[in-house]
């Protein structure tokens, strides 16, 4: 076996303390232990950091240390189902997997929950992804004579893996002729009764690392799991495979080529994962958005040159830069079409904003001269991975904005723009996307003063914007949170739906608005360009559905808002706005106003959305749902 390889020092640094920026995602976790210690607690601890990621049902396996025989407990629902039937069970060993679900392939069901093991339980299989020909794979199987007892694909795994340990002399070939059978995206751990020191890990598009310990060794879709155990990672590549046992790791392609190892070097803080005071993750993470904006920015400014390197575009790309076109999903796919006017407003360039899960289905016009900037808190969200993909096989530069320097994006791509968010555990994003937002107001500044479009001082006024921006965020939240909470959320609570409006950077802020409330309070919002109101979705205005309406700074627009906002008046709406100060004519119309402090134009966005977040919080939280948790969600989702 190959022994560790070359170390290369990795460190993350944020607010004055060694750990990481924040986490890769992935729809399911999944952790291994293989080691001279009993596995349960590490495994179940880890579990629990990464179960942010899906949490539909969860499972535990092992061999016993005496006689290696595989024991398997699984559960429907979240985790803390799963450590109730652990905590009853004397089940443990030197060698172990778990899960958490979030379900592609069959209901959550205790059934579908994995580990999943094979017709002779020799051996048990945790993963994440899809598996794309499972339905052919398994009829083969079926006609072959072994049994299923789930619905999902991941069954399929354990027997194809069976009947290649059966066929080959070695466990390198025998994955290597399972894997070519395989298509899709995929992580993988097993471990198997015939070889009860080793676990075996399989990655392709789909996260996985390996901790290397002293005389133990951990395997997880997320290297948080391996935090105050060790800082020594290995970030598989794609296609690749590893046997590790406590002593060493051998890690091989899909061709079972040895492949040397880049062992980097982590410190993760523990204490990157605690809510300290807060009641929710969620709540913790909106109040940190003023300290990271401009912890964010002051990082840009004192690094600049290595910032500027790190985004990977030549001054002649600059110079010769005729189009941005920016993608992502979800949130951030929001803060994309929010940017696209900071490109077009302050660098006079075109910009086009793509959904990366609609990308590779439409037609593509590479653009030569174009910048191409994938938007992704996790770094690994496997629909714009899929997207930079295509955009790379036509040899143009794509860049990463992302929350994860150790990502799979930022790997694969030119360039990439680090948020510095710290780390995000709650599935609703709160401070990922304001930071996306400053982020890119940073960008678009810096190239417009690479193109002579700006000066030097006028970019430094813009980093100022930025702080104080986030300082008039964090007014706004302290103005309303006590009345939010005692009476607000209590009347809004009692609402069916919710309809969110806004013009120009106010739109797609209204969407995200729209998304926050409905993923954590489960009342269905629409967000909708506030023009055309008229156009068909006024007939929704009634008593019962309160209207949301952000404003906006620039003169025109806003008596254009004044203007729908006595259209929803005259129909006996109920109107909640979101104005800046001084807006008189506005604030009077509304039933209900919540009054901003005013900010630079086009940072409107920014100013509004902590208060914004915390309109939706207090809603869920008066609701009773689980904020950091909402159901049917994940964290980052790497499948398609």
């Amino acid at each position: 076996m190959l022994m560790r390889g070359f170390q290369k020092t990795f460190s993350i640094v944020f607010g004055g303390t060694l750990l990481l920026s924040t986490f890769s995602g992935d729809a399911c976790s999944i952790v291994g232990y293989v080691g001279g210690k009993y596995c349960k607690e590490f495994v179940l601890k880890g579990l629990s950091r990464l179960e942010y990621r899906g949490y539909d049902s969860a499972g535990f396996a092992c061999l016993t240390q005496q006689n290696h025989d595989l024991l398997c407990i699984r559960a429907e629902g979240k985790l803390d189902q799963l450590k109730k039937k652990v905590l009853n069970e004397a089940v443990d060993g030197f060698v172990g997997i778990g899960h958490t679900r979030w379900a592609t392939h069959g209901a959550a069901t205790e059934a579908n929950a994995h580990p999943h093991v094979d017709c002779h339980n020799t051996l048990a299989i945790v993963h994440n992804g899809i598996i794309e020909n499972f339905f052919s794979l398994k009829e083969q199987l079926v006609a072959q004579g072994h049994q299923f007892v789930s619905q999902t694909d991941t069954e399929v795994l354990a027997h194809v893996l069976e009947v290649e340990l059966q066929k080959q002399l070695t466990l390198d070939a025998a994955i290597v002729d399972m894997v070519s059978k395989l298509k899709g995206a995929y992580a993988f751990i097993a471990l198997m009764r015939d070889k009860p020191d080793t676990l075996i890990a399989v990655r392709k598009s789909s996260p996985l690392c390996i901790g290397l310990g002293n005389h133990e060794n951990f395997v997880a879709s997320d290297f948080l799991a391996f935090a105050g155990k060790t800082n020594k990672i290995l970030f598989m590549p794609d296609e690749s495979f590893a046997v590790v046992t406590k002593q060493a790791i051998a890690l091989y392609d899909f061709k079972g080529n040895l492949l040397a190892q880049e062992i980097k070097t982590i410190d993760v803080s523990p204490a990157t994962y605690e809510k300290f005071e807060h009641e929710h993750y969620m709540l913790k993470e909106i109040y940190e958005q003023p300290k990271v904006i401009k912890k964010m920015v002051d990082y840009y400014v004192n690094n600049e040159q290595e910032v500027w390197k790190n985004l990977g575009i030549s001054p002649d790309q600059i110079a010769q830069l005729q189009s941005v076109h920016l993608f992502g999903c979800g949130t951030s796919w929001h803060a994309a079409r929010i940017g696209q006017f900071f490109f077009e407003i302050l660098c006079g360039l075109p910009t086009s904003t793509s959904l990366a899960s609609e990308f590779r289905y439409m037609p593509f016009f590479p653009k030569k001269n174009g910048l191409y900037v994938a938007i992704s808190q996790s770094g690994e969200t496997a629909d714009t991975l899929e997207a930079i993909r295509l955009i790379k096989a036509h040899e143009l530069p794509v860049m990463t904005l992302t929350n994860v320097v150790s990502s799979t994006m930022v790997r694969e791509t030119d360039g990439h723009l680090l948020l510095k968010a710290g780390p995000e555990i709650a599935v609703a994003s709160t401070k990922a996307f304001t930071t996306q937002i400053a982020s890119l107001y940073w960008l678009a500044h810096r190239i417009a003063l690479a193109k002579g479009l700006i000066t030097p001082e006028r970019m430094a006024q813009a980093e100022q914007e930025l702080k104080q921006a986030a300082d008039v965020l964090e007014e706004a939240i302290e103005r309303y949170k006590v009345d939010m909470v005692k009476t607000y959320a209590k009347k809004y609570s009692q609402a069916k739906r919710f309809m969110y409006l806004g013009r120009h950077v106010g739109y797609p802020f209204a969407m995200e608005g729209a998304l926050k409330l409905k993923e954590i309070s489960y009342i269905f919002a629409q967000g909708y360009p506030a023009g055309e109101l008229k156009h068909g979705s006024i007939a929704l205005v009634d008593l019962e559905t309160p209207v949301v309406l952000f404003s906006h700074l620039d003169p025109v627009i806003y008596q254009k808002l004044v203007a729908n906002a006595q259209e929803v008046k005259a129909r006996k709406g109920h109107l909640i706005v979101f104005a800046f100060e001084g807006q008189d004519e506005l604030i009077k119309l509304a039933d209900q106003s919540f009054i901003i402090g005013r900010v630079a134009p086009l940072l409107e966005p920014l100013a509004m959305a902590g208060l914004m977040q915390f309109f939706a919080y207090s809603i869920a939280k008066e609701l009773g749902c689980d904020i950091d948790k909402p159901r049917n969600l994940a964290k980052a989702v790497t499948v398609e």
